[in-house]
């Protein structure tokens, strides 16, 4: 193949055909076409978009440039959760084990975070000994066992997108709908998934920050899925105010503890029973029962034990990663809080600690916010509607600069 023509063709309009994509990728992937070749063809895409036929071509391109995971037959449903994207979106944490108390499995691939979005790897790593580089072997004998396993791409899993998408992160090139969607369906793809749910955000925390692009996303998605044998529904949620009380690794460990022993914020209760209920073969009224009794907990101590980590551990997490300097953020007014910024409080984060600028950056477990107020309520003059936990004075005040803007009371 001429590969000066393939990027030509695409940056011309036209459309290119799946053989062609599929050759081209495997090509990339095994270091045959250099980086400045696949970068080119990443722009002309993101200039001239791709059809469903395209798309569906390179996520399974994708896909097949690595190991796809084959299940024992006979193994129960195969199901799994993957998020857009948000600020405080703990959800993972909760969904996985909740589900696995209905007798499904739940392998699911998660990843770290990057911006302002958190990354449940990240999350998961905050709690001491929890492994999340697990081999297929070790994998497959967890699952069996407690229908479980929360891991990280393993090398041979979709090597073409790791490649491609640490080429589009400093090429301009990451909001493209066709990219965005073999990136992340490549993956749940390579799971081989019988039913998976979409929770797609949108608003000021999210990547996508209009809902009309946010459908687009997921109408996209749900074709890949279809095409590829994969039963696939999408929610779209708003990301305008952060999810819950607390965005931070380590905080929100302790959130989602809070959540499976039935003590969550009704806002984070309720999307995860909405997403599972959207894969699960239990009814919701038991999957809330679940939540509310202590056996999704349950659930959860058998993962952090398998995984290497101590379930005790979890509910003294705070205690673990106790950030040195704490300081409230106070209603200087009484009145209705209107604006809580999703995308200004991940900022925040990032500026803390809690999320990384780029991939090499290391993680502050402690960093984040907490007792984040809920838009809508009234607050009095002097209440508090966040804590901030930082590591020193200077991200302290490097926070509050994107926080004094993140708020407003009417």
């Amino acid at each position: 193949m001429h590969i000066p023509s393939f990027i030509e063709r695409k940056r011309d309009g036209h459309e290119l055909a799946p053989v062609e994509i599929t050759e081209f990728i495997a090509g990339y992937a095994r270091g045959e076409i250099p980086d400045y070749q696949a970068a080119a063809w990443a722009m002309a895409v993101f200039f001239s978009g791709m059809t469903a036929t395209e798309t569906g071509a390179l996520t399974r391109a994708m896909r097949d440039s690595g190991r796809v995971c084959r299940w024992p037959a006979g193994s129960p449903l195969k199901v799994d959760k993957h998020s857009t994207g948000g600020i405080g979106d703990k959800v993972s944490l909760i969904l996985a084990p909740l589900l696995a108390c209905t007798g499904v499995w739940v392998p699911m691939i998660s990843g770290r975070g990057l911006g302002i979005t958190g990354g449940t790897l990240d999350k998961l790593e905050s709690i001491p000994g929890f492994r999340t580089a697990l081999a297929e072997g070790e994998a497959l004998a967890q699952l069996a066992r407690i229908g479980v396993v929360m891991m990280g791409q393993t090398t041979d899993l979709c090597p073409a997108d790791k490649k491609l998408y640490a080429l589009r992160d400093v090429t301009a090139t990451v909001p493209s709908i066709p990219l965005i969607v073999a990136s992340i369906m490549s993956k749940k793809l390579a799971e081989s998934l019988d039913r998976l749910v979409l929770d797609v955000k949108f608003g000021s925390g999210a990547f996508m920050k209009t809902r009309a692009d946010a459908q687009a996303l997921a109408d996209a998605m749900c074709a890949v899925g279809a095409e590829c044998g994969v039963e696939t529904i999408a929610m779209l949620n708003p990301m305008d105010e952060p999810l819950g009380h607390t965005a931070g690794n380590a905080l929100e460990v302790w959130e989602s503890v809070e959540t499976l022993q039935g003590r969550g914020p009704e806002d984070l209760v309720a999307l995860t029973l909405d997403l599972a209920e959207k894969v699960s073969p239990t009814p919701r009224a038991q999957l809330a029962k679940w939540l509310a009794d202590g056996t999704a907990w349950r659930k959860w101590t058998q993962l952090v034990e398998a995984q290497g980590g101590r379930a005790a551990d979890t509910e003294r997490i705070l205690e673990i990663h106790r950030a040195p300097v704490i300081r409230q953020i106070r209603a200087e007014r009484s009145g209705t809080l209107t604006r809580m910024d999703a995308e200004l409080v991940g900022r925040a984060c990032v500026a803390l600690g809690a999320g990384r600028a780029k991939t090499s950056d290391a993680v502050d477990f402690a960093a984040g916010c907490a007792d984040i107020a809920k838009t809508g309520r009234h607050v009095a003059a002097g209440e508090t509607l966040l804590t901030i936990h930082a590591r020193d004075e200077v991200t302290l005040a490097a926070a509050l600069a994107f926080l004094h803007r993140a708020i407003e009371i009417a």
